[in-house]
């Protein structure tokens, strides 16, 4: 399979972030994308850099505010102290219900936490350029698959299906998923559908589409009354005005089984054919598996090869994201797995 990956991810390097009110070292880190790579590699798959800027497509996808604030934010960080080099930002204060969010406020911290969702987001030295090559990353895999390809896949980290339009969140700077699927309606694709299959909501990719009715957004994953990001994901969010029925969320309760897992796929896939998509993204997380550190379902590596031949049966050129997975070194065996069921079935 045509694979493209970011050959600037390791810029992204954040040391510690906060899980559960304690301060833990990164689950999400580069060696999660090194594993994919060599798995790819030892099975024979090319990797290429990417050829296409995103930016234009970015600006579409994400606030003009938001998007520059990640290019100056390690910049702005330095600038309050140089010794802040050795120190990771979180925010501290968010602008939830009665506040304003409409005014940028001068204080850095105070700017970030209008910018983030939650506090588990570090920011790195290099985290904008590591985000903006994988966004170029996933427009290079959309632009070969709009040019004819039958699938492409874009291995990056950061994640992105948790960034929305003018916030970070979840691991997720750019949202790489949005960046396809917004590429494939560019190059004339009418209707196009994102599938996530990561074990949390894509919230940020739903936020994105959720009032257009040329992107179906379905989602499987675990119930946001237990599960990350907890706010969204609910079996009642439908879309909203143009994009009235073009969201379709299927939450299963953490530890549900694998039979359940598959039984909400052929939903999903059920309502992809439906809409008459002539494109597919999939968001492909990865932490459904059953040694995952931070999930509750239980997929076993088998597993994620029956999910590649599922998805080859809906007939759609198709572009793989990678998204979250946290048990590393199954992460390249499970990705690899997707990507030879799909090619195999």
């Amino acid at each position: 399979m045509i694979t493209f990956h970011n050959p600037l991810h390791h810029l992204h390097a954040p040391v510690h972030e906060f899980f559960r009110g304690e301060r833990v070292p990164c689950f999400e880190k580069p060696a999660r994308a090194d594993y994919v790579e060599s798995r790819l590699t030892e099975r024979g798959h090319a990797l290429l850099a990417p050829d296409q800027d995103s930016s234009t497509v970015l600006a579409r996808i994400h606030a003009p505010r938001y998007l520059q604030f990640l290019q100056t934010a390690w910049a702005q960080w330095l600038a309050l102290d140089p010794a802040n080099a050795q120190v990771q930002p979180f925010p501290s204060v968010w602008p939830v219900r009665t506040l304003r969010s409409d005014i940028e406020p001068d204080n850095f911290v105070a700017r970030l936490g209008l910018y983030s969702m939650d506090n588990g987001t570090p920011l790195a030295a290099g985290s904008w350029q590591a985000a903006k090559a994988g966004a170029d990353a996933a427009a290079s895999a959309a632009a070969r698959v709009a040019a004819g390809a039958r699938a492409a896949f874009c291995c990056t980290r950061p994640p992105g299906h948790h960034a929305g339009p003018d916030f970070m969140g979840g691991y997720c700077l750019l949202n790489n998923a949005a960046v396809a699927a917004q590429w494939l309606r560019d190059q004339g694709a009418a209707r196009v559908a994102v599938l996530d299959v990561d074990y949390h909501h894509g919230n940020g990719t739903q936020s994105i589409f959720y009032d257009r009715a040329d992107v179906l957004f379905v989602s499987i994953h675990g119930d946001p009354r237990t599960e990350y990001p907890f706010y969204l994901g609910y079996a009642d969010e439908t879309g909203t005005g143009a994009g009235a029925g073009c969201n379709l969320n299927l939450p299963l309760a953490a530890g549900s089984s694998v039979q359940a897992w598959f039984g909400a796929l052929e939903q999903a896939c059920a309502r992809i054919s439906a809409y008459g998509a002539e494109a597919l993204v999939v968001s492909l997380g990865l932490d459904t598996f059953e040694g995952d550190p931070i999930s509750r379902f239980a997929l076993a590596s088998a597993d994620f090869l029956r999910l590649g031949q599922r998805l080859e049966r809906l007939g759609l050129p198709t572009v793989f994201v990678l998204e979250g997975g946290y048990a590393a070194a199954e992460l390249g065996t499970n990705a690899v797995n997707v990507l030879e069921g799909f090619e195999q079935a």
